[in-house]
């Protein structure tokens, strides 16, 4: 029997990077999971590779209306939700006198109304003494260039990562946030060319103090312990960066 057999999770964002990673390593452990995502071919695959014990739904983290149909399936398809892991976002890179009202207006709407609305939409199914798992950044509490809008997005998040924890306390659910620093995700290589992604990822692994990037895998370890294990923890946001934050 699995660590989390038959618990029932749903993580959002979760056809690649920590998403995918944090669900293959539920199911292996014996949960049940439902994880969405834009891209119907990456959820197919998604799906094809978590198995049986997984259901992928096509939803837009962006969008209130679709977050209300996803939890309208979540009930139908769960009843009540053991832990979720509102993960869904998406990075974006521009000089500040060159950051545009599009991309800004995009950062926060998927990286902090998403996660907000995800939250609330879905916390009356989830059960007492579950767990809610928000995905923040290093970038919050960094000045780094090119990256003022996504970081703005994520320090409002770890506000809301701090408000919803006090807000749900009366139902005994816990809010805590995970903090990635340079995970090698694969999402450089879809945001530049290959060659300068290579190029990016080791300097990032040379300016780091444990001279590395971390793994999909990691974050997935650490969102499992935030979701079910740190039961006298809420508010919190743990990094995962290899001491880059802390160093």
């Amino acid at each position: 029997m699995g660590k989390y057999e038959n618990k029932k999770v749903v993580i959002t964002g979760g056809s690649s990077g920590f998403g995918l990673a944090s669900a293959q390593l539920l199911v292996n452990e014996g949960a049940r999971v439902l994880i969405t995502g834009r891209d119907q071919a990456r959820l197919d695959a998604a799906r094809e590779q978590l198995g049986e014990r997984a259901i992928a739904v096509r939803s837009d983290a962006a969008s209130v209306a679709a977050i209300e149909e996803l939890a309208d399936r979540v009930k139908n398809a769960f009843g009540s939700v053991d832990a979720l892991f509102a993960n869904a976002g998406v990075n974006g890179f521009a000089p500040f006198e060159a950051t545009s009202e599009e991309l800004f207006d995009q950062l926060l709407t998927i990286n902090t109304k998403g996660p907000y609305f995800t939250v609330q939409k879905l916390a009356p199914l989830l059960a007492e003494g579950s767990g809610v798992v928000l995905t923040t950044s290093v970038a919050n509490v960094l000045g780094l260039p090119m990256l003022s809008a996504y970081a703005a997005s994520k320090a409002a998040l770890r506000s809301v990562t701090r408000s919803l924890a006090r807000e749900l306390l009366p139902q005994q659910i816990r809010v805590n946030a995970v903090s990635p620093g340079p995970i090698d995700s694969g999402i450089l290589e879809k945001s530049m060319p290959r060659e300068q992604a290579e190029q990016t990822k080791a300097q990032m692994a040379a300016d780091n103090p444990m001279l590395r990037m971390g793994t999909p895998a990691e974050v997935a370890a650490t969102v499992a312990f935030l979701a079910f294990d740190a039961t006298y923890t809420t508010g919190a946001e743990l990094a995962v960066d290899g001491g880059g934050s802390q160093l």
